[in-house]
């Protein structure tokens, strides 16, 4: 489905497939990136990238159709429960960790365990960098739905430093908060003695290895591993060098560091995705979190997308799919609408209309707050940007940068 031409040799960034393929049943394309292991992240690193089969059907669209004709939620369900009751805790202790913001799927996840399977959560909070109204608001509302919460703000100047290099080094301004994320709830299982995590949706839901929906953990090597600063990689550069060469002390990055594994040892921490157990459709989740957590969308639409209830929790949401735009040629058009097909909301033509539209907004409405935050004027930033195209995906005329391969011609 690739309109380049069979002649064409242009350089490939990240290591990405040289021809562009879209699946036949949603609008992502084979460019779209695999989850990474962030601390171990760097300019040169290749992307495993979404896989497709030999109908041009990718991962994420079969993992869909397998949910509805080939997986018995019945009897995930009762595997849950069974794990629920062999977690729950005997001395009035928390039952199980909760990571999240208060949005639409965390929102669910943690009321739904704590008032369907009768557990009772602990709710843990990584700060984003710069709360919305609206996403704080949420996160209030999600708090006073009947949940308990441990919120960690990281060091604001540590964290404004590792936001400019990761854009600037990766273009990925988003990467602090996704380590802080994914590191915050086991590493809160060790130091409450609370062994249970419970994490929304797998990752793999959206096109990672499909094999990874069968699994009901995460891989270890996303939350633990070597604590030691010169052989971890923050935006790209190791830590040492970070402590060296930008006047940071070691320990104002411990936050970042993976968990100790010997603490998640001696605990017996398991982090589960509660998609394993549940069939999880995100729109449903966000109906679920309104109705229960008292959840409200956006007044306006997401820039870069159609939906007024994804990515509304932080400031720099926007411009982080727009870097995924740029890197990719996928951007938050792309990855809501996708979910949606294969969640029977809209159709593909749809889909590729709503694509085309938005997905290449530029973020304007945070965007010189953002710069603020990482004390960087615009030119910088368009520095930046611009070198981050791949030639593969873009090329550039008397009107600006456009796509060689649009959704909307394959």
């Amino acid at each position: 489905m690739s309109n380049k031409s069979k002649s064409e040799k242009l350089e490939v960034k990240y290591g990405l497939p040289e021809e562009v393929v879209y699946c036949t049943r949603c609008v992502y394309s084979n460019q779209r990136p695999s989850s990474t292991v962030e601390y171990k992240s760097n300019k040169k690193q290749n992307k495993s990238t979404l896989l497709f089969d030999d109908n041009g059907v990718c991962n994420a669209c079969k993992w869909a159709e397998m949910k509805d004709n080939e997986i018995d939620w019945e009897e995930k369900e009762n595997e849950l429960i069974k794990l629920c009751d062999s977690f729950r805790s005997k001395s009035g202790n928390y039952d199980c960790i909760v990571p999240g913001s208060g949005g639409k799927d965390s929102a669910f996840t943690a009321h739904i365990l704590k008032y369907k399977y009768k557990m009772n959560p602990l709710t843990v909070t990584w700060a984003p960098h710069v709360y919305t109204d609206v996403g704080f608001g949420n996160f209030q509302k999600w708090i006073h739905s009947g949940l308990d919460n441990i919120l960690f703000t990281p060091n604001g100047k540590v964290h404004r430093l590792l936001t400019k290099i990761a854009f600037e080094e990766l273009v990925h301004p988003f990467q602090p908060f996704i380590i802080g994320q994914r590191n915050v709830a086991p590493k809160a299982s060790a130091m409450y003695d609370i062994p249970l995590v419970f994490y929304g949706d797998n990752p793999a839901e959206w096109g990672n290895n499909i094999e990874d929906n069968f699994k009901p953990t995460m891989d270890r090597e996303f939350f633990e591993g070597d604590r030691n600063i010169s052989k971890i990689i923050l935006g790209g550069i190791p830590g040492d060098l970070i402590v060296n060469d930008y006047g940071v002390d070691e320990g104002e990055l411990q936050p970042y560091l993976p968990a100790d594994k010997h603490k998640l040892r001696a605990v017996g921490t398991e982090v589960h995705y509660l998609s394993y157990y549940i069939k999880w459709d995100s729109q449903e989740c966000y109906y679920y979190a309104v109705e229960n957590t008292g959840f409200k969308p956006n007044t306006e639409r997401t820039e870069g997308s159609y939906s007024k209830y994804s990515g509304i929790d932080d400031k720099i949401d926007p411009l982080h799919y727009y870097t995924t735009f740029i890197k990719y040629g996928l951007g938050r058009a792309s990855y809501d609408a996708a979910q949606e097909i294969r969640n029977n909301k809209i159709t593909r033509d749809e889909a590729v209309a709503l694509v085309k539209r938005y997905d290449s907004e530029v973020p304007r409405k945070y965007l010189s707050e953002m710069l603020d935050y990482m004390s960087m004027d615009e030119d910088r930033f368009w520095e930046v940007i611009d070198s981050a195209r791949s030639p593969h995906l873009w090329d550039r005329d008397e009107n600006g940068w456009f796509l060689r391969h649009p959704v909307w011609k394959n």
